[in-house]
């Protein structure tokens, strides 16, 4: 999927962005276009700005130097709940008051669209309704949170960004402490909402070929700054994979969707081919 402009009318940019958390810069000088109706991830090391970018998208860190845009408007002179309105953000390990009913946490995703005096309308029990059966929560709306499996539980959450009709979803580490088969759950009901719903999706991701088989998008980064960004096949490369993780691996088509799937070559094979180099 080709990169969006940053200068274009709707949807996310950043331009010149730099971050620092103290005296510490974490991301300098960047530029990122998130294309719209697409699912992209961002990827990259322990430490690469992967997280800090995504807040940056949310508004919910300020940049020392630069811009976010959202659908071309400058994000420092929206209100919150004007941004709320367009970006939805589940954070990495989100907590609830013990005791809350998935009902209950979907309905706080309603917040920005809620009157002065905070009375739900028909509008707003819709929104929820849609939202539990997108995400097959529907039969669960009444039990507590912390009675569900992990899987259960990551679904909820990704209800309640969703019941806040946004055009735009902002995940970090949506898969991160699940089971493989509740990380596919999660992979695939964001493909869909992306394919079905035209959300544009943008995640922090661990796993690259997990990124390589569902993201349309990838954005490889290191030390803060884009390294390389672009569909999977063009992204998820030997080269490239070399230079943000310092690991050797062998690129070949995934058997299923033929998309790149990375082998991590054992030390002795990388050992043994420098020397033969």
């Amino acid at each position: 999927m080709p990169q969006a402009s940053a200068t274009a009318s709707t949807g996310l940019a950043a331009e010149g962005v730099s971050i620092a958390y103290g005296r510490t810069v974490v991301v300098e000088d960047l530029d990122l276009a998130v294309p719209p109706h697409a699912f992209t991830a961002l990827i990259g090391s322990n430490g690469s700005g992967k997280s800090t970018i995504l807040k940056m998208l949310g508004g919910l860190l300020s940049p020392r130097a630069g811009r976010v845009l959202l659908d071309g408007r400058p994000m420092t002179g929206l209100t919150t709940k004007e941004v709320a309105r367009g970006v939805g953000m589940l954070a990495q390990g989100p907590a609830a008051p013990e005791g809350l009913t998935v009902l209950d946490l979907v309905r706080q995703g309603r917040y920005p669209h809620l009157s002065l005096f905070g009375r739900t309308s028909e509008r707003d029990d819709m929104a929820c309704a849609e939202a539990l059966a997108l995400t097959g929560m529907s039969e669960l709306a009444g039990r507590p949170l912390d009675s569900l499996s992990g899987g259960q539980r990551q679904r909820a959450w990704i209800a309640m960004t969703l019941a806040q009709e946004t055009p735009i979803l902002l995940l970090d580490e949506p898969t991160t402490f699940l089971d493989l088969a509740h990380q596919i759950e999660v992979m695939e009901l964001v493909s869909r909402l992306v394919r079905e719903r035209g959300k544009t999706v943008v995640a922090v991701l661990h796993d690259l070929n997990q990124a390589a088989r569902y993201a349309d998008h990838i954005v490889l980064l290191k030390a803060g700054t884009v390294v390389a960004a672009g569909r999977p096949e063009d992204v998820v490369t030997a080269e490239w994979i070399a230079e943000v993780f310092a690991v050797a691996v062998r690129v070949m088509p995934d058997p299923l969707t033929a998309t790149p799937m990375c082998i991590p070559l054992p030390l002795y094979h990388r050992h043994h081919s420098s020397a033969d180099g």
